[in-house]
């Protein structure tokens, strides 16, 4: 199972429509508390904060599955898990779209202070590189377009109209490249920068968690 492109084009959309509140937080926040105090208190009481952090753990330690999927049959105790590498990759990325809507409700769109607010920006940058990432991958891999590049489309018409389709002749005096190529590479670079985004995410979520209990 792998979501097609349209369902990926929808899913980053959905994305970007959890982000708006963060944006618009600084202007509904104070009408909130004006308008709704009790509502605001309560949301910002430790048992509300308490259940909706461990509700994000929980996606946490969920998107965190398709990594033991993919790697446990190198490690010295091997953990066996149900599924396709692609099943656990699709479930990875509706996981992590739930995450983004659990961590809304979670801060209710407050982008917080200082250290919370570089976390908050890199959790949404691990979010978008996936999706982002994902969506690109998704539409290459589903392209019927064999070959891609600058001027790439009227070389091709005329390797059509003269029946002489000569790659090597093609690629000269322009930049071309193969779809499998260009997927490779991409494939590559941004899923480079998603695991370091996700890495360093973790160390700052413990930094987080500590903190949170800390100053409790």
């Amino acid at each position: 199972m792998r979501p097609k492109f349209p369902t990926l084009v929808i899913l980053t959309l959905l994305c970007a429509l959890l982000l708006v509140p963060f944006v618009l937080s600084s202007w509904y926040l104070p009408i909130l508390r004006d308008q709704a105090f009790e509502l605001h208190l309560f949301l910002q009481q430790d048992l509300y904060k308490m259940i909706t952090g461990f509700t994000c753990l929980v996606f946490v330690f969920f998107e965190m599955v398709l990594t033991i999927r993919k790697r446990s049959k190198g490690w010295f105790i091997k953990i066996p898990l149900p599924g396709s590498v692609f099943f656990w990759r699709s479930l990875h990325i509706f996981a992590g779209v739930g995450l983004l809507a659990v961590t809304l409700i979670h801060t209710i769109g407050s982008q917080g202070l200082n250290f919370n607010t570089i976390f908050l920006w890199v959790f949404f940058a691990v979010t978008l590189s996936a999706m982002v990432g994902a969506l690109t991958e998704s539409g290459l891999v589903q392209s019927s377009q064999r070959y891609f590049g600058f001027g790439i489309k009227e070389k091709i018409e005329a390797a059509n109209v003269s029946h002489k389709f000569d790659i090597k002749q093609m690629m000269q005096g322009t930049w071309v490249i193969s779809k499998g190529s260009l997927v490779r590479n991409l494939r590559t670079y941004w899923l480079n920068t998603h695991i370091f985004l996700v890495a360093a995410f973790m160390v700052m979520l413990a930094i987080h968690i500590f903190m949170a209990y800390f100053f409790q």
